[in-house]
């Protein structure tokens, strides 16, 4: 039986680890080529160690575990001419896009007073630009094919909710929605559906790590008392969503399921939002 997206292709950048490597993967269980991109490197601001190429070679391997083509590149979504370049190589190569996962973000915490500007600048060019950027190389393929397609950027409940110390993160997470709903009026001539999704904690390195840790304890928690020291943030009974939870959140606004959904902010979200 094929997949829902067998013939399709999905372009996903942050792709070497954590949500984007899932939805490469998950796509590709589904049918669909891959176009995947990440920058593989650390960033300067950033407390926690960046994904590695060989991160991403993982990606590669897994989504041709599925028999499926995809074309990888390291590329920081910073980088304009370079996520265009990409894009349409993977595009030349695979004949098309139709889904566009601008997956790609760092985290970082801090008072507002006390952000360097250095901080404010990269976390904005990453999580904001960087995304504008990704969908903005995809547009004109989409438009050109005639088809339709899905754009669908990865915010956060820090895109819906405004969250202490975390000033600089929640501004580009918010900015996003508006960045969607405003590409959802330009591309629904086309049947270009442009949505939002706004995940809780998810458990990837960007929480997995001991520099957030010292928010809720110090490094040295185990996995168990961090989960325990999460827990309440959310309404569930829950620390943290899996990877597979936002998957299937992108699936369903990305597949005919979803057809009838853009302009839309969908929050994987354990409740937190309506506590």
């Amino acid at each position: 039986m094929a997949g829902r997206f067998e013939g399709k292709v999905l372009f996903v950048t942050g792709a070497a680890r954590g949500q984007g490597r899932n939805h490469a993967v998950r796509f590709a269980a589904e049918g669909a080529d891959v176009i995947a991109i990440d920058a593989c490197r650390d960033i300067e601001t950033v407390g926690y160690p960046g994904a590695t190429r060989a991160d991403l070679d993982d990606t590669v391997r897994a989504v041709e575990a599925h028999d499926r083509r995809i074309v990888a590149s390291v590329v920081d979504v910073r980088d304009r001419a370079g996520v265009v370049a990409a894009l349409d190589d993977g595009v030349a190569q695979l004949g098309r896009v139709d889904v566009v996962s601008a997956n790609a973000g760092i985290a970082g915490f801090g008072a507002a007073a006390d952000l360097t500007e250095e901080a404010w600048r990269t976390m904005i060019d990453i999580n904001l630009t960087g995304q504008f950027f990704t969908a903005q190389a995809a547009i004109p393929h989409l438009v050109r094919q005639g088809d339709g397609g899905s754009i669908v950027f990865t915010s956060s409940i820090a895109g819906l909710k405004g969250t202490g110390f975390l000033s600089h993160y929640s501004a580009a997470k918010h900015a996003l929605v508006g960045l969607a709903r405003s590409l959802a009026h330009e591309l629904a001539p086309h049947r270009v559906r442009v949505n939002t999704i706004h995940p809780t904690n998810v458990d990837t390195p960007m929480i997995q790590n001991d520099n957030l840790k010292t928010l809720f304890g110090g490094p040295d928690l185990t996995r168990e008392q961090y989960a325990a020291a999460m827990t309440p943030m959310n309404l569930l009974p829950t620390a943290w969503v899996d990877v597979d939870d936002v998957t299937e959140a992108l699936l369903y606004l990305a597949s005919d399921a979803g057809r009838y959904l853009t302009g839309t902010a969908l929050p994987v979200d354990a409740g937190l939002i309506a506590k």
